[in-house]
């Protein structure tokens, strides 16, 4: 079994090393080795290369520097006359093309990766923002290779899980998923930059926020493995590396592209949402109310509005396209939650309203899964512990942190109104995620999260959070998203023996991610059981799990739950100076910050670097956050 599972990693590995190499290797290197920017911090330690060197003409020994000449003219450095004439004039030296292309590199982490893949290429463009797109083209073949690879390899793990641990097929699984989802992104950047008529800075927010997933999805797949103590984790960490640096650098060639265009064309933010004649409108309060009074027995029941009469009360500005119940009455339409999602429409628009998803007080015991198929889902309930969705699974039990979760949702613009998200595993499972959301311009309004370890795994993309509870232990909201949370309750429970609570844990890996946890006007404080503990456990309002890890708390009551230094090292000194950790104008016993850590990635903001952290800069809500009708405000409060 031990051969068999070896001989599997080995066989996966080199199709990945044959992909990686293919698109380095494809045409001429550059004539010289570029040098690495000093103005942009490396992920890795400077003593090792963030990248694979450029590819050596063959007649030149391994060991040999690539500057140094070899028998190939192509290969000398222009200075050296080559030692025959050419047959044609040679190549213009470097001057307006790679000063071009060694400007754009400054914007990644990679920029001497970013310098090889750019000239490599003869077809390599002049245009900084022809060059994010040529690097766009090369992610998407890149990803669709990676897909199919880990596809097959997965389905032959699955096939026989003896030569496996059960966590390692879980995890390979899971890498498979992130991989398609990373190729259903490309694809989405491509055909929105294909179809815009103009550069809008919704849709340059937009395509950061996919490009940003990418990454972060290829560190999930790599997390995933490592947590199963896999060896496919060693086997696969080069290769995979080496292609997230790949979506590195588009992240950041395209990012800085966009925003370049966007000053140039002087585009107005416009809206992600648009209006359309087949679907009715109706406000959020007065679509709960006429779902809330729909007949709930099969005898002697009234049909009240149905949804066609909706819109003819008011001009509200929520677009229905269809409504469905989930209950245990005969006239509900469904008596599970899955079962209504899956009869939504696939890939919808915008324009074509949201499918609405009432579902009845009730238990339901049920794993759920909205996947990026299922788009413009709004979730109904009848009120925190009254509608209530859970599981159990955990990390203890042989799932994955990104599978543990009692719901996931990933498809876009998606809304969940007065609905308890539990996880029961309790804090003794360690991982046990009540909610993942992979989901952009995705709404949580008046919902409840109860978990433990990792309560909320706010993975990746845009999202919002109103008027919620989250109740949670050791890192309870967690993940790379760029998340805004305004109006919360956010509760720290009593964890194990010996354990510290932390009350985030954000992971962005690049520093052109647009992500980071923006807490707003909340109440961090401690649950009944920590409250009641005589010995409470230590609690921090954060700690950096990646990184580039950026959390902010702004206009906040911080109770004396919260410890005097503030924040929590994740291992040592690391990432202290990267990470991006901030308070602004906080209240309350805890938010004393005269004893605060003293890191060189942790201040305090004054009010214009707040003003970053809101939902109209951070996020930019007011773009997709109307037509939910959810209150919000797209800065900050008030105060006198």
């Amino acid at each position: 079994m031990q051969t068999q599972h070896f001989s599997s990693s080995l066989l996966f590995l080199t199709l990945l090393c044959l992909s990686w190499a293919f698109l380095i290797s494809s045409t001429q290197p550059p004539t010289q080795a570029p040098l690495q920017s000093p103005t942009q911090p490396p992920t890795q330690p400077p003593s090792q290369p963030p990248s694979q060197p450029p590819p050596r003409p063959t007649s030149q020994p391994p060991s040999q520097p690539p500057s140094q000449p070899t028998s190939q003219p192509p290969s000398q450095p222009p200075s050296q006359p080559p030692s025959k004439p050419p047959t044609q004039p040679p190549s213009k030296p470097p001057t307006q093309s790679s000063q071009q292309a060694n400007v754009a590199c400054k914007s990644t982490p990679y920029p001497k990766l970013c310098r090889t893949i750019l000239s490599a290429f003869k077809s390599s463009p002049s245009d900084p923002y022809r060059y994010g797109k040529f690097t766009l083209k090369q992610c998407l073949k890149q990803a669709r290779r990676l897909s199919k690879v880990i596809n097959r390899f997965a389905q032959r793990v699955e096939k026989d899980p003896k030569a496996s641990t059960p966590e390692e097929v879980s995890a390979v699984a899971d890498c498979g998923d992130l991989a398609a989802l990373s190729v259903e992104y490309l694809e989405a950047v491509t055909d929105e930059l294909k179809a815009a008529e103009l550069m809008t800075e919704a849709l340059v927010d937009r395509v950061s926020s996919l490009l940003g997933g990418v990454v972060t999805n290829q560190q999930t797949c790599l997390d995933g493995l490592e947590d199963a103590n896999s060896t496919f984790a060693t086997v696969l960490g080069s290769p995979l590396g080496n292609v997230t640096q790949l979506y590195s650098v588009s992240l950041g060639l395209v990012s800085n592209a966009l925003s370049r265009n966007l000053k140039r064309y002087k585009g107005s933010k416009g809206k992600i949402f648009g209006g359309g004649n087949k679907a009715i409108r109706e406000p959020l309060e007065t679509l709960i109310k006429v779902l809330r009074k729909t007949c709930d027995k099969s005898k002697e029941c009234r049909h009240d509005r149905s949804l066609g009469e909706l819109g003819e009360t008011s001009g509200g500005s929520i677009l229905v396209r269809e409504a469905v119940i989930v209950g245990p009455y005969e006239n509900d339409n469904f008596t599970t939650i899955t079962e209504a999602v899956a009869a939504a429409p696939n890939k919808t628009l915008p324009e074509d309203g949201y499918f609405v998803i009432y579902a009845r007080e009730g238990l339901y015991e049920e794993y759920i899964v909205i996947s990026n198929k299922k788009r413009n889902i709004m979730l109904i309930g009848d009120g925190i512990n009254k509608t209530i969705i859970t599981g159990n699974h955990s990390f203890i039990d042989g799932w994955t942190t990104y599978n543990s979760s009692s719901f996931a949702v990933v498809g876009d613009r998606f809304v969940a109104v007065d609905v308890t998200f539990r996880n029961t595993a309790g804090p003794e499972k360690h991982q046990a995620v009540a909610v993942r959301n992979n989901a952009d311009g995705s709404t949580f309004y008046r919902c409840s999260f109860e978990g433990y370890q990792d309560t909320l795994y706010v993975h990746s993309l845009r999202q919002f959070y109103r008027e919620c509870d989250i109740y949670g232990t050791v890192d309870f909201i967690f993940g790379n998203a760029a998340a805004v949370f305004q109006n919360c309750n956010i509760y720290a429970r009593k964890p194990m023996v010996n354990q510290k609570n932390a009350v985030t844990a954000h992971g962005r890996t690049d520093p052109n991610q647009k992500t980071g946890i923006s807490i707003i006007n909340c109440t961090i404080g401690a649950a009944p059981d920590l409250a009641a503990d005589p010995n409470p456990a230590m609690t921090f309002l954060g700690r950096p799990w990646k990184p580039y890890s950026r959390t902010v708390y702004i206009q906040s009551y911080i109770s004396d739950a919260i410890q005097p230094v503030g924040w929590l090292e994740w291992n040592g000194t690391t990432g202290l100076d990267t990470i991006s950790y901030g308070e602004y104008d906080n209240f309350g016993p805890g938010a004393n910050t005269s004893k605060r850590v003293q890191w060189p990635g942790y201040s305090l903001l004054n009010l214009a670097q707040a003003m970053i952290f809101t939902v109209y800069n951070f996020t930019l809500g007011d773009t997709w956050l109307p037509q939910t009708d959810i209150p919000f405000y797209g800065g900050l409060l008030h105060t006198e």
